[in-house]
Formats: C-alpha cells, structure tokens, sequence
C-alpha cells in the first residue's frame, strides 16, 4: 500500500524531471538557432541597429519608431527557441505590447515624446538583453546547470521555467 507522501514525492520528482527536460530542449533550440541569433545580435549591436535608434530616440527624430519592428524580429527569434508553447513571460510581453505594437508617428507626439517614445527603447532593450543571454549561454553551456548564472536565470524566467 502506498503512503501518501511516496505518491507526493513521486509527482514532486517527475515535476523536476519535466522542468530539467524542458530546460534541456530549449538549450538545444538554442544552439541550433545559433547562426540566426548570433546575426540578429550583431545586427542589433551595430551603429545602424544599436547606436543610431538610441541617438533618434534623444534627438526626437520619428526615426525611433523603428527600432519597434526590429524589437518585434527578436521577439519572433525568441519565441521560436520555447521548449513547448511560444509564449514569453508576462511582463516581457507587455513590455512588448506597449513599446513594439506598431504605432505609428503623429507630429502630436512631439508635445509629449517620452510617453510615446520611451516604450520603444525600453522593449529594445528588454529584447536585446535575452537576445544576448541566449547567444551567451546558447554557446557556453553543454547542459542545464545546478547553479544559476544571472543571465541564464533570466532566460529561464523568460520562457517561465524558473
């Protein structure tokens, strides 16, 4: 006859085993998307792609609204690495809501720039930073490790594995 605990300790074990499994497929994904990671990183890192969308942004230039399809191409990029169902952390999608939702330039928004502009760096950024993190730990890990880096702790937390 089985106790109540065994059968506890059993789910809790095959809980843990699914969540190393699932942590597993998406390392895997990881590095086998690795060429289009590592292209949208230096793409996103260059002076076009990183430098001049920041100077926009400060120079109130319309051109800041397009850092949001970029910040949308990331979002894809990492949505195509989940272990299971394409969805990303709650906060990370509203994130992407407010700051990557295609809106459009209205000279009225000059009157008040850091409420329709700021959104968009923040998103960037936001997406920038797990894109980094995966090409990172998609080429530095072999496996899931015991002991968390920040950074693939993150990632983690991304794909609400942690």
């Amino acid at each position: 006859m089985k106790k109540e605990g065994d059968e506890s300790a059993s789910r809790i074990e095959a809980y843990w085993r699914m969540r190393k499994a699932q942590e597993a497929k998406l390392l895997a994904n990881m590095k086998s998307a690795m060429p289009g990671l590592t292209a949208m990183l230096e793409k996103c890192s260059s002076h076009w792609g990183y430098e001049d969308p920041v100077y926009r942004f400060y120079h109130h230039s319309f051109k800041v609204y397009w850092l949001q399809s970029t910040t949308c191409e990331i979002a894809e990029l990492l949505r195509s690495l989940a272990p299971d169902q394409p969805v990303l952390d709650p906060f990370f999608e509203e994130i992407l809501r407010d700051g990557a939702g295609g809106k459009e330039f209205q000279p009225e928004h000059n009157r008040d720039w850091l409420t329709h502009t700021r959104p968009f760096v923040e998103a960037f950024f936001h997406a920038r930073y797990f894109l980094e993190m995966a090409v990172k730990y998609g080429k530095e890990l072999t496996s899931p490790p015991a002991v968390l880096p920040s950074g693939w702790a993150a990632i983690l937390c991304l794909y609400s594995l942690r």
